[in-house]
Parts: C-alpha cells; sequence; structure tokens
C-alpha cells in the first residue's frame, strides 16, 4: 500500500477553490462531450466479416464462435494474458476482471454477450477461475488461430526478432500474450462481424478502481512503471511481497528487475498496462 504524503498542496479560500473548481468543471464537461463524440464515431466504424471457423474449449464441450453469443446479438471478448503452462493469469488481465461480474448482470439485459478468451487450457482458466471467485464465462482458444489472427498472442521467435504486430502498429514486445478487447455482431441470418478492437490502455475504462482513484488526492500514484510494478497484485496476493515481470506476471521471490531499454517511442507498454 502506498502511503506517501501529498507534497505542498496549495491551501485556499473557499471563494478561490470554488472558482478553481468551476473552471476545471468546464474542462471536464468539454471531455465528456469529446468522449460521446468519439463513441458515435467508434459505432459508425465499417465491420469486416468473419468468415473463419473458430472453436474454443468451453466447461461445456466445444463451441463455436457463434455459440459464445449464447443467443445475443452483440459479443465482447476480453483477450486475457493467459499462455498455456503459465498456471495463473496476468495480474493486469486480473485487475481489469476484478470489474467483470457486477457489469455482466446488466450487459445480458442489453443484449450483450461478454466472454474471456485466453490461450490456457481450460483446465488452467478453471482453477484460477475459481481461485479469483469470478463467475463469468471464460473459453480457451489453444489449438485455435483466434488469438493470433486478432493480434493478442505471438510466436517466440517474432518476440525475439524483436518485432510484431499489436496495438495497430509494429512494436517491440516482451510477452507471447499480450492484452485487447474485440468486438462482434451476429445478425438474423448468423453471419458474424468484426465491429471493433482496442488493445493496451484502451480498456481502461472499465476499470472501475482507476475511476475512484482518478478522483482521489494522489490520484493514481503511479510511476513511470505503471501499474503492475507499482502496486496491482492478483486480489488474493496484496502485502504478499514479491514483483510483477514487465510481461505482467507475478514473481514471489524478491530479486532486482532488469527493465529491458527503451529503445523506440512505439515500444509497447508493460503488459496490459491499462
Amino acid at each position: 500500500m502506498t502511503t506517501t504524503a501529498v507534497e505542498n498542496p496549495k491551501v485556499v479560500s473557499r471563494a478561490e477553490w470554488l472558482a478553481a473548481r468551476k473552471e476545471l468543471l468546464a474542462e471536464e464537461k468539454a471531455l465528456t462531450r469529446s468522449r460521446d463524440a468519439v463513441a458515435k464515431k467508434r459505432h459508425e466504424l465499417p465491420w469486416v466479416k468473419v468468415d473463419k471457423d473458430f472453436v474454443f474449449d468451453t466447461p461445456q464441450g466445444k463451441k463455436t464462435l457463434a455459440d459464445l453469443f449464447d443467443g445475443r446479438s452483440q459479443l465482447i471478448v476480453y483477450h486475457f494474458m493467459f499462455g498455456p503452462g503459465w498456471g495463473e493469469g496476468c495480474v493486469g488481465c486480473s485487475f481489469y476482471s476484478d470489474h467483470v461480474d457486477g457489469a455482466l448482470q446488466h450487459l445480458v439485459q442489453h443484449d450483450v454477450s461478454y466472454v474471456a478468451v485466453s490461450r490456457a487450457s481450460l483446465s488452467e482458466i478453471e482453477s484460477f477461475k475459481k481461485r479469483m471467485g469470478w463467475r463469468f464465462p471464460w473459453v480457451s482458444s489453444f489449438g485455435s488461430d483466434f488469438n493470433y489472427d486478432y493480434h493478442v498472442s505471438f510466436a517466440k521467435e517474432d518476440v525475439a526478432k524483436g518485432q510484431v504486430y499489436y496495438n495497430f502498429t509494429m512494436q517491440e514486445v516482451f510477452s507471447e500474450e499480450l492484452p485487447g478487447t474485440s468486438v462482434f455482431y451476429k445478425d438474423e441470418n448468423g453471419d458474424i462481424f468484426h465491429t471493433y478492437s482496442h488493445y493496451a490502455r484502451g480498456g481502461e475504462g472499465a476499470i472501475g478502481a482507476y475511476q475512484f482513484l482518478d478522483i482521489a488526492p494522489k490520484g493514481r500514484n503511479e510511476t513511470g512503471r505503471g501499474n503492475l510494478g507499482d502496486w496491482v497484485r492478483h486480489h488474493d496476493r496484496y502485502n504478499a511481497g514479491g514483483f510483477v515481470e514487465p510481461s505482467g506476471r507475478y514473481q514471489a521471490e524478491s530479486k532486482p528487475e532488469v527493465k529491458p531499454e527503451v529503445k523506440h517511442a512505439e515500444k509497447s507498454e508493460p503488459c496490459c498496462k491499462h
């Protein structure tokens, strides 16, 4: 837990505070209007028909992408960083996923299904999901091209070469798995369309904890390393020590962290730094 004090706060009269607050309010309202305008453009994006067959391992057996809609017309897929053999999911993706179950009960009433997808085996997913106490649907894409086609999983040799296609550009990354969200629509004929994807900090708006921290006096109180290295942990590991690697994986042993050299401005942020 971070306990540093706020340094040199500016203390003024109530009248001065009110004037400053109203000035900030004007900017907040402008930001809200801008966000609404961007959302409108997002909904006006063209679609791409999904012609490829994807099959996933689920607790109910094999399911297609169409099956994951679960009778609804809209599907949000969260690309959860959890590779085969990891044993547990990425810390940042877990932070994000702690916010899903509360929203899910409302999404399903609004014709929206949600599912997390990872390349880890179904048994690994089910074990970690039980540990975390989550209820949202979570399936395995192991053996499928799904993660690779939506640019959140990468071959070892491509990562070793130093450049992969992520967040709509070529970047250097630290992991074979990265986070993102992809959205799909299924029409009355059963045709599926890819309508939207975002990556890196694109999903930050869904993290309710940040919305609270952003109005607290210390804000997010994070260094340039971002949330993972600073303070976020699996919710059952706070105060347990250890650290989080740039790949997003938790390390229990305390040992010096070797920070990769930033070679250019387009370098990817560590793991799922939302």
